[in-house]
């Protein structure tokens, strides 16, 4: 049984750990304003964009003289996972998540005898995949160092997707983040950026009623690059949103048990200080008696 002393210490330890869980949930609060502003601002453009692409797409579908980024390299051999995740934890199952998810893709793949590349973005899901599948690890984007991710941050990122598609070192990329619902609700997703895809909105209006110059392919031959980018700075914002959503509801939670633990240890402090007492009482009576 612990003394008094021990859970005297104990108590001051776990209180001190509530006020810094408390500050945590307060900053994460303030950051998830800020980020989920940014999120749902990006999403109207990111869909009109890809409904644009869409119609451009479906227009020069099947052509020979479709762009690379569009029609494929052909093949379906080598797929690269860009894997998005924090660059701190105290975020929940936020990380986790991300990586489950992109783990049971590297599983399918390779069931199926394709090869899996993977760079990742975010120390921590480099963390856990280097565990198990270190050796598919080509590269990683560090934005430790980043306050505001900012829509250069994504075209860095595009641009060395890009350059080793043009090298031609994978067949497919997909990136892997978490898509903002709520504070409490961060969905997983894997969406594929290379070749594009593009769904169709159901207001769009259809293709056949624009002319467009000049001709669709080399609009989509400008726009494609542009449009992997906008994809990975919306995933990033969505990413961002969905981490402080993930560590304010954490954090919540933290202060929660540490209120909960507080009131246990409390409990048993007082039950113990109150069976000293009770002991050194009978001594004295026992003692006085026997006098």
């Amino acid at each position: 049984m612990p003394s008094l002393k021990d859970l005297k210490n104990r108590i001051a330890t776990v209180k001190s750990t509530q006020k810094i869980t408390r500050a945590m949930q307060m900053v994460a609060a303030a950051k998830l304003r800020r980020a989920e502003d940014a999120a749902h601002q990006a999403r109207p453009y990111t869909e009109r964009f890809n409904a644009v692409m869409a119609g451009l797409a479906s227009s020069v579908a099947g052509s020979d003289s479709a762009p690379r980024l569009l029609a494929g390299t052909g093949k379906d051999d080598t797929h690269l996972l860009v894997v998005m995740t924090a660059e701190r934890g105290l975020c929940g199952g936020f990380n986790s998540s991300i990586v489950r998810l992109a783990k049971q893709r590297i599983e399918k793949l390779r069931a199926e005898g394709k090869t899996v590349k993977v760079i990742t973005v975010g120390k921590k899901g480099r963390e856990q995949l280097r565990r198990d599948y270190g050796d598919l690890l080509i590269d990683h984007v560090d934005l430790s160092g980043v306050n505001r991710v900012g829509y250069g941050d994504a075209q860095g990122i595009a641009k060395q997707v890009l350059d080793r598609f043009d090298a031609g070192e994978f067949d497919v990329a997909t990136i892997f983040f978490n898509r903002f619902e709520s504070v409490i609700s961060q969905v997983p997703t894997a969406q594929q950026i290379i070749p594009a895809k593009f769904e169709t909105e159901g207001d769009a209006a259809p293709a056949t009623l624009y002319d467009y110059e000049p001709s669709e392919e080399e609009i989509l031959a400008d726009l494609l690059p542009k449009g992997v980018a906008t994809q990975i700075f919306a995933a990033l914002l969505e990413n961002g949103a969905s981490e402080q959503g993930a560590r304010m509801s954490a954090m919540d939670n933290a202060t929660r048990n540490a209120g909960d633990m507080i009131e246990r240890l409390t409990i048993e402090y007082n039950r113990s200080r109150q069976a000293v007492i009770t002991n050194e009482l009978i001594e004295i009576i026992s003692g006085a008696e026997a006098l």
